[in-house]
């Protein structure tokens, strides 16, 4: 549901954001090392650390907002 949105604004910010997808289901270790209780949740890394995570679906108005300022 949230896939055709995060690839929408990885390719108008791609000069400014690179967006990857992993299944949690298919690699629990990252599931269980970023403490994620429910699908989806976004995490936004700078330097390999997580500085702001998104839980739940949003519209990408939403999720921009969200976002703002961070990249």
């Amino acid at each position: 549901m949230i896939a055709p949105i995060l690839e929408e604004i990885a390719a108008e910010y791609r000069d400014r954001l690179v967006v990857a997808k992993i299944n949690g289901d298919d690699h629990p270790e990252i599931v269980r090392r970023y403490g994620v209780m429910g699908f989806p949740t976004l995490g936004l890394f700078r330097d390999g650390e997580m500085v702001h995570r998104i839980v739940g679906a949003k519209p990408k108005r939403r999720l921009l907002a969200d976002l703002d300022g961070l990249f």
